[in-house]
């Protein structure tokens, strides 16, 4: 690794694969993680912040400010993802609750301070329903000045999972995701097409699980929780998907993805499509356009390939420091 460390902020609702996310930044030389803040996601935004400490305590993370943020979405009702993530939204593993306090600041406060202190434009990490980042573009629209780029975990291209068509970040807050591609800045989404794919083998699982220090231990420990086929042969169904840590691999190793400059929205209305990111990879425009239905669309860089065996060795080196 040359050069200097690329300053990340993490917005997560940590959940067991926001939680293999933070395992990955703090332990990956090439970023230098200056804060994390946290939103009602997978869990209550009292839970997220709890998990975050803890997980960043577990990993023998320095003293990283983390702060509570919004505790629903902008318009919609909070909806967790409890079924996938447990009770406690870590897979129920029974963690010892943390000793570290959250910073004395809400969140959009310290996003907005983090990000104008740091020396170098900061690459913003949301990996979770994009509520924060909203209230902080329309509140602090300055900060965008000293954000180098936004790589988000949501959306998706072809199939959603928490609808059809819809991925959860996104549908969970489905306003704030539109106001996110107003941002002005280069945006990378890192959607369920990418993120699906990137599974650590049921050995490695058992490998991270039998270490003894206890990060790697926890690594090991969250992705047995999220087993990748159901069945199977028990080695199958012993392997776990990375998730949302596919996104931060793509910030330390953005050459792990094939992207493509494609016009996206959100889609807003009412109904079952509500929180669809609408990605269009046509290669000249339609009718609607030519009579007259053009509208302005976010350019986003879009995740389409992702190289699985070379993200799943880099999270198994660093996880593993």
């Amino acid at each position: 690794m040359t050069g200097e460390p690329i300053p990340v902020i993490i917005d997560c609702d940590t959940g067991v694969d926001d939680a293999l996310a933070l395992l990955f930044a703090v332990r990956h030389p090439g970023l230098d993680l200056r804060a994390v803040t946290c939103v009602a996601g997978n869990t209550d935004v009292d839970g997220v912040v709890r998990n975050t400490l803890t997980v960043l305590e577990r990993a023998g993370a320095p003293d990283i400010p983390v702060a509570r943020g919004a505790a629903r979405p902008l318009i919609e009702p909070a909806r967790s993802a409890r079924h996938v993530h447990g009770t406690d939204g870590m897979g129920d593993l029974g963690l010892p609750a943390p000793t570290r306090a959250p910073a004395a600041v809400d969140a959009v406060t310290l996003l907005h301070r983090e990000i104008l202190a740091s020396p170098r434009p900061v690459t913003l990490v949301p990996t979770a329903p994009l509520t924060n980042i909203a209230l902080l573009l329309r509140t602090h629209p300055e900060v965008t000045r000293n954000i180098e780029r936004i790589v988000f975990m949501g959306g998706a291209v072809a199939v959603g999972n928490a609808t059809p068509v819809a991925e959860f970040n996104v549908w969970h807050d489905p306003d704030a995701a539109a106001i996110l591609l107003t941002a002005g800045v280069p945006i990378t989404m890192y959607g369920l097409d990418v993120f699906q794919q990137v599974v650590v083998p049921g050995p490695e699982v058992h490998r991270l699980r039998a270490s003894d220090e206890p990060g790697t231990r926890l690594a090991g420990d969250l992705l047995a929780h999220r087993p990748t086929s159901q069945g199977g042969p028990p080695e199958a169904e012993e392997a776990g998907g990375l998730g949302d840590a596919g996104a931060v691999c793509a910030v330390a190793d953005p050459r792990g993805i094939t992207t493509r400059l494609l016009p996206v929205e959100v889609t807003l209305a009412p109904g079952p499509s509500r929180g669809q990111t609408v990605v269009d990879r046509r290669p000249r425009p339609g009718e609607s356009e030519i009579h007259g239905g053009r509208r302005e669309q976010a350019l986003v860089d879009v995740a389409l390939e992702v190289d699985v065996d070379r993200y799943v060795r880099l999270y198994l080196e660093t996880v593993g420091r």
